[in-house]
């Protein structure tokens, strides 16, 4: 446990933080799962509309460092792959 007075605030303020944190890539998680589902669904057309709604949060998300960039790129590449592989 934290001893000094300015311990225990930055523990308080993480704890904020880490659930703040949850709730977003909590969110990144629910786009990508919309994808993946219409993907298996076979539906082209909801997929890419599922799509292009979880780009820029997969982006926005990537860029306040909630999930690294690299992850954000491979996710959307895997995506994209799976939606031209339910077009051909």
């Amino acid at each position: 446990m934290a001893n000094t007075v300015q311990a225990r605030k930055r523990a308080r303020q993480n704890e904020v933080a880490r659930r703040h944190n949850a709730s977003f890539r909590s969110m990144v998680r629910t786009y990508i799962k919309k994808v993946v589902t219409a993907v298996q669904e076979g539906n082209y057309d909801n997929a890419t509309a599922a799509y292009n709604r979880a780009v820029p949060v997969i982006d926005r998300m990537a860029d306040k460092g909630i999930i690294h960039k690299n992850k954000a790129a491979r996710h959307k590449s895997r995506l994209n792959a799976a939606i031209l592989a339910l077009k051909a």
